[in-house]
């Protein structure tokens, strides 16, 4: 080299150095943050890509919070409600003790009644106290709000629906199958049984659903007689009986394919007449497939009941006696209906839902779709049992149903519904809390981890490769500064030319 004005091999050493040194503090900075992405200029699209990943696992965060929140939240409501099944079972058995009358004297039965009475105060505080963080759960706070229910409509029940905010959800039922009970019509020919074999008996059998009795009757009995026997047996079998001209009509107590109404002939004793059974559209008339006379009934003549069949909100529902039942992930209703609007095909605009429920956002998005509600209804003893029965406060001191004087048949009918109504609500709870918040949990974790999995991919270090760099870029630095040092020394060979 003989000129020393510029130094070119120092200037490209200086600039390969600089390359290598910022190449070494790149090395570092990933190695020290553990971040492949530190800034835009690292990589644009991979950090447009890694901050939307960011985002959708922020939100899987939050819904993961919410549905775990919700898990807590069932658990608290279902421990209340078992609390709650413990005691009215201990009610049945203090009903049961005290129908058996002879040898229990008024003292005991007082001091029973005393236990029902702490009972229904024990339940109606579970009611008022059960809460989490401080918002109580059982007395109504997350029960749907309801309006413009129809006068066909005898009771309800919403457990759950997918209600978007500020707005409501109407329930229509087309009513298209009548709810029937079952029967049959006993035809005798006359107010009274007349055996032409004065020496029998006319006896028979009915079943119901309750179970079966067998009746044996004398020529001459009347028509109201036999009716009046069978009715007194009517907790046994669960049919009723009613004179109906020249014969007599048996009839379930309920509606629905649940129930049935047999006669089988054991004994006609020259009685003559026939056995019906009712028309399928019409209970009221005998059907019009014929009668089986007394001598032919080989086999016992039954009748089932019919459940009610309608349409609500476009989904075909499931009928069980007169009640009406939806369980969609849109709607999770139960209707009741009253024997006249269940047994007219009629539309039926049933009811409003408004608002209500216990609500959770389940989803990574805040929509309708990602949400989910349940309701939880008043559990206190005003609400607990079926409207047809009655509830069980009714069973406090001084009230209808009462130990002392009351009518325990109906007690044990009323405690028996509310027993079937809060397992009813624990079992809803328990299917909440495993299908749809078990299962949200379980699809959310995955989500969360193959969501994390995706953004490290994009934005995290990989330490062997960058510690293969950190090597790399050491070694380049050390000869660039040694190939500078040359470079800057090398114009002194121009002295020897002086």
């Amino acid at each position: 080299m003989s000129r020393i004005n510029n130094n070119v091999s120092s200037l490209i050493a200086q600039r390969i150095v600089t390359q290598q040194q910022k190449g070494l503090t790149t090395t570092l900075e990933r190695l020290s943050t553990g971040l492949r992405i530190n800034r835009g200029a690292d990589d644009p699209a991979g950090l447009i890509a890694s901050e939307k990943l960011r985002a959708e696992k922020a939100r899987i965060s939050g819904a993961l919070s919410n549905a775990e929140r919700a898990d807590q939240f069932a658990n608290i409501a279902e421990g209340g409600l078992q609390e709650i099944s413990s005691l009215l079972t201990e009610v049945q058995s203090l009903v049961s003790q005290t129908a058996s009358e002879s040898g229990l004297s008024t003292e005991e039965k007082e001091a029973n009644q005393q236990q029902i009475d702490a009972i229904l105060a024990s339940i109606d505080q579970i009611a008022n106290t059960t809460s989490f963080q401080g918002v109580k759960l059982l007395n109504g706070n997350f029960d749907f709000q309801v309006t413009g229910v129809a006068g066909t409509v005898d009771s309800y029940r919403v457990n759950g629906a997918k209600i978007a905010d500020g707005s409501t959800l109407g329930v229509k039922a087309i009513v298209t199958t009548s709810a029937q009970h079952a029967g049959v019509f006993i035809s005798a020919g006359a107010a009274a049984l007349d055996l032409t074999d004065s020496t029998s008996r006319f006896t028979f059998e009915v079943a119901g659903a309750k179970g079966s009795r067998e009746f044996s009757f004398a020529s001459g009995t009347t028509l109201t007689d036999v009716a009046t026997s069978i009715n007194s047996f009517k907790s046994v079998t669960g049919l009723s009986a009613k004179v109906s001209g020249t014969g007599i009509v048996l009839k379930s107590d309920g509606f629905g394919s649940s129930e049935f109404a047999s006669v089988s002939i054991t004994s006609v004793g020259g009685q003559a007449g026939a056995v019906h059974t009712l028309s399928t559209t019409n209970e009221n008339r005998a059907s019009t497939a014929g009668a089986t006379a007394f001598a032919a009934v080989t086999a016992p003549i039954r009748d089932e009941g019919q459940d009610v069949g309608a349409i609500v909100n476009g989904i075909s529902a499931r009928g069980k006696g007169k009640t009406l039942l939806v369980s969609t992930d849109a709607l999770d209703v139960s209707i009741t209906l009253t024997t006249a609007g269940a047994q007219a095909a009629a539309t039926i605009s049933a009811l409003t839902i408004n608002d209500g429920g216990a609500k959770f956002n389940i989803g990574p998005s805040v929509d309708v779709g990602n949400q989910v509600r349940l309701g939880l209804g008043n559990v206190a003893a005003r609400h607990l049992g079926i409207k047809a029965t009655g509830f069980i406060d009714e069973l406090g001191s001084g009230k209808s149903f009462n130990l002392i004087d009351g009518n325990l048949d109906d007690a044990n009918k009323i405690i028996g519904g509310a027993i079937d109504q809060v397992a009813s609500l624990r079992g809803r709870i328990g299917a909440f809390q495993k299908f749809t918040i078990g299962s949200a949990i379980n699809s959310l974790s995955v989500a969360l981890e193959n969501t994390s999995s995706a953004e490290s991919v994009i934005r995290d270090t990989d330490f062997a490769a960058e510690t293969a760099n950190l090597t790399r870029s050491q070694i380049l630095v050390n000869a660039a500064n040694s190939v500078l040092s040359i470079a800057n020394s090398a114009p002194q060979s121009v002295l020897s030319l002086l």
